[in-house]
């Protein structure tokens, strides 16, 4: 019978994304059937709950305890297991007492470090991230929050108050930036240039900056802005800033903006800004309708295509071929970890008229349903897949299930796949991919994907797209001619 083992650290916090990747280790040691190490949040409380390994002792943490919690074949494993689990938490502290590293347990405490720090990287769990920001900003500095479950309300107050400072608030739920080259969270080593992004969409940005870069470009800064800035509670407060900033940067002299559709309130505040600026802009509101513009401004409907009219040049044509009608199944399955990479997909089917159904449907796109089947264009990112779990960006095997389901389907005829590299991402994701698919080569589905990335992340580009190759998938130069080949494989 199975044992479940809890323990509490009083006290402690860590960063939820070190605590996933222990808690994919300790779940990964022989008969552990579960583990989930976790701050004592209510809402981490009830996964850890749902995952049936939460115990008596766990159930009386509070929100500022560290929660260890396992379940394993017998007592003996599980005594095991939990103390891997400590040793791994430990780690930190043995470096900190070597005095190898240093880690401030506050804001003051980092500021007397560095004194000369102008932003704030928040990432602690959303019922603490809003009172780190004002901290932050009571500070001077700038905000970029990763952190996610923050109120909109906290976000509208904290967003207002940094205006109110001269300083931006970059979120909540901000994944990618670029600051004066600085690559911060996930991003990509970008070269220096002189196109600004304004973003409300991580993968987006780096989407986008990867194909600057290979057409030869560079990027002055990539501001985020959280997913949340075009709603029209928020009112695009920080998205105007960004704009405001890169307007008066004598490095920039070309904007992108990219969002998924924003609020027609915020269309027009944002199209008046832009009208009144005297440099160019692509806009890119990826799945929305027309839109009207004003200025120096163009529209792009994909990702791939906005990073072609910031640079004024195509990309080259793709060497990747699937002829048509090549697939042997009737149905495509996208099986992305990039958000805007899933809605770039749809985008292209909609578009060439093709029916398709996501969870994360853009206008126009059908909501999957429950045993929903047809062309489905899956965002693994998404929080039903992620609960408790690491991105997909930072855990491939998040992936591996429902890649199995759709290997063993005769009615797929197309996997299309994404991977994401830079900072912050899994260090070897092609690796991951080609070890689920050895030893299918020219069976099955088509597998075509694509590779967001630089030669200079810590994954070279090359490198990993090899990897794609040797195990037999089609690599096309960007997602939007992944899913053109997608289609295309699928014609009459």
């Amino acid at each position: 019978m199975s044992v479940v083992i809890n323990e509490v650290r009083r006290g402690l916090y860590l960063d939820s994304v070190a605590l996933m990747r222990m808690s994919r280790e300790i779940a990964a040691l022989p008969e552990v059937e579960e583990a989930g190490l976790m701050m004592g949040t209510p809402a981490n409380k009830e996964i850890l709950r749902n995952a049936g390994v939460l115990d008596a002792t766990g159930e009386a943490a509070a929100a500022g305890d560290l929660v260890l919690a396992l379940r394993a074949a017998t007592k003996v494993i599980a005594d095991d297991a939990l103390a891997a689990a400590k040793k791994l938490l430990d780690q930190p502290k043995q470096q900190t007492e070597s005095g190898s590293s240093w880690k401030p347990r506050s804001l003051r405490a980092a500021m007397t470090l560095a004194p000369d720090a102008s932003l704030a990287l928040i990432s602690v769990p959303g019922d603490f991230a809003a009172a780190e920001a004002r901290k932050a900003l009571s500070l001077g500095l700038h905000v970029m929050m990763f952190s996610d479950n923050v109120s909109i309300e906290d976000e509208i107050e904290l967003k207002r108050e940094a205006r109110a400072r001269g300083l931006i608030v970059m979120g909540p739920d901000c994944g990618t930036a670029i600051i004066n080259g600085a690559p911060l969270a996930f991003a990509n080593q970008i070269p220096r240039g002189r196109i600004g992004i304004v973003g409300a969409s991580g993968t987006g940005i780096q989407e986008v900056s990867c194909l600057i870069a290979r057409l030869g470009g560079g990027v002055s800064h990539a501001i985020g802005v959280g997913g949340r800035d075009l709603k029209a509670e928020v009112g695009g407060i920080s998205t105007l800033q960004a704009i405001d900033w890169l307007d008066e940067d004598p490095d920039t002299d070309h904007i992108v903006l990219i969002s998924k559709p924003p609020a027609p309130s915020v269309v027009n505040a944002v199209a008046t800004r832009i009208g009144e600026s005297k440099k160019s802009f692509t806009v890119c509101f990826i799945g929305a309708a027309h839109t009207s513009l004003h200025g120096d401004a163009r529209l792009a409907t994909t990702l791939k295509s906005a990073a072609e009219l910031a640079m004024g040049k195509k990309l080259h044509a793709h060497t990747a071929h699937v002829g048509k009608g090549a697939a042997r199944g009737r149905f495509v399955r996208g099986l992305y970890s990039g958000g805007t990479l899933c809605a770039e997909a749809q985008v292209l089917f909609r578009d060439a008229g093709v029916a398709v159904a996501s969870n994360a449907a853009i206008p126009g796109v059908r909501k999957i349903a429950s045993g929903d089947h047809g062309h489905l264009l899956i965002d693994l990112g998404d929080d039903e897949f992620t609960r408790g779990r690491p991105h997909p960006m930072i855990e491939p095997s998040v992936r591996d299930q429902p890649l199995r389901e759709a290997l063993a389907d005769p009615s797929v005829g197309v996997i299309l796949i994404d991977l994401v590299l830079g900072f912050g991402g899994h260090a070897d994701p092609a690796g991951h991919l080609a070890s689920m698919l050895k030893g299918r080569m020219g069976e099955g589905p088509i597998i075509i994907g694509s590779v967001t990335g630089v030669e200079d992340d810590p994954q070279p580009l090359a490198a990993q797209t090899r990897k794609l190759e040797e195990a037999g998938v089609i690599v096309a130069p960007s997602n939007a001619d992944a899913a053109a080949l997608a289609l295309r494989a699928i014609s009459d």
